[in-house]
């Protein structure tokens, strides 16, 4: 059942600190996570060291399968990272070298930078002011009979609209390339049904750098699919193009996710469902603080999703920058994603875009301000964080 975060009572039990009071805050609090699963972690770990199985272990198919039932699709396939996940994802459904791919203007660099690798002629979109996501209605004056794929990215722990765009993409063979970096365990509602994000797309692919919601010690990622040849074809990209052992069938790369990592996240998915809510919690808390400021618009969620709240990321109508140096001096850390948008990018001029022709994503990167998230924050610490921000504007 989807929840939303106006539907929960209040966190009770907070206490009121002094003006003068300071404390040393994380903005992901990696240590404190590890600490919680610290024993199954360190005897996963240890045992995987014992057996020396360090690639493709047994661990790595166990994690697969743990991981696609989660999600609700039947072939998870993992890789060495979020970007390469997103290269193989599109090398496996075949673009052409030119066809256009459409791309948010408003997200990390990971999507336009696989597409440009490949060679792929990437076209950006501008957001959705309120969800920070692409913004469907305007995808639609940019299809051509050379679009070949969409990547709706899930911004921030939120789903895109893929009612709106699934709509878009019927029987025009367009393939749609869900990134879930940010909001794996998320859902939204499409035909009637509460579905994961991940799992309406082609193929999907996820991160788990080690600050997203399940995250590992090092790099990792995964591709999704419910298509079994697909699933293959992916299978052997990241596998040198094979499907055995010297027998290189197609163009591969290297991407594999170590033994090891899937040992952690194989721990760390079990309770995947309880830091997800204890970060929709602590969201709750700053929204219910935040309600009211002019300055502050907090994140708005869509009435058809939930939020897993990989990040918590404010838009601050004035004085944003001067926020942040504040809450710096006060020991509280933040965090912009993102200060440019994709069209800015020196690397990318050649694409032949300027200032102005995605006005809602250049906004976005002058208001947009992420505050300390993590499953970890006590009432004190989230007490703390909002009072200091409040005491910013109300000098």
């Amino acid at each position: 059942m989807i929840n939303r975060i106006g539907e929960r009572n209040s966190i009770r039990g907070i206490t009121e600190k002094p003006e003068h009071y300071f404390m040393q805050i994380k903005l992901v609090d990696l240590e404190r996570q590890y600490l919680r699963y610290k024993n199954e972690i360190d005897s996963s770990i240890q045992n995987t060291i014992s057996d020396t199985n360090f690639i493709q272990g047994p661990e790595v198919r166990a994690f697969e399968s743990e991981l696609s039932k989660f999600i609700d699709i039947p072939f998870c396939i993992s890789c060495g990272n979020g970007t390469d996940a997103l290269q193989i994802a599109m090398m496996a459904c075949e673009l052409q070298e030119n066809a256009e791919i459409i791309i948010p203007a408003f997200s990390y660099i990971a999507p336009l930078e696989a597409a440009a690798l490949l060679k792929l002629k990437p076209v950006l979109v501008d957001s959705d002011p309120d969800s920070f996501n692409i913004d469907p209605q305007k995808i639609q004056p940019l299809i051509t009979s050379n679009t070949q794929a969409i990547i709706p990215v899930h911004l921030f722990g939120q789903a895109c609209d893929m009612v709106s765009i699934k709509k878009l993409t019927e029987n025009t063979g367009i393939k749609i390339i869900e990134d879930n970096a940010q909001s794996l365990g998320s859902e939204h509602i499409l035909n009637q049904e509460n579905i994961k994000t991940g799992s309406v797309g082609a193929i999907s692919i996820t991160s788990f750098f080690p600050s997203k919601v399940l995250g590992c010690f090092g790099d990792g990622g995964a591709i999704f699919t419910s298509d079994n040849i697909l699933a293959q074809k992916i299978r052997m990209i990241a596998n040198h193009g094979q499907r055995e052992k010297y027998q290189h069938e197609i163009i591969g790369i290297n991407s594999r996710l170590d033994t090891l990592q899937a040992a952690v996240l194989s721990v760390k998915l079990k309770y995947l469902i309880r830091d997800i809510s204890k970060r929709q919690k602590a969201a709750q808390f700053y929204n219910e603080k935040f309600e009211g400021v002019e300055e502050i618009v907090p994140p708005i969620i869509s009435s058809v999703n939930s939020h897993v709240f990989h990040q918590y990321t404010l838009r601050i109508k004035k004085k944003r920058n001067e926020l942040r140096k504040f809450l710096e001096e006060n020991g509280i850390p933040s965090m912009i994603y993102y200060p440019v948008p994709l069209h800015l990018q020196k690397a990318y001029s050649y694409l032949g875009y300027k200032k102005g022709d995605f006005p809602v994503a250049e906004q976005l990167t002058e208001e947009v301000l992420s505050l300390p998230m993590h499953p970890d924050l006590n009432p004190e610490e989230l007490s703390y964080i909002a009072n200091k921000l409040l005491a910013f504007f109300k000098a």
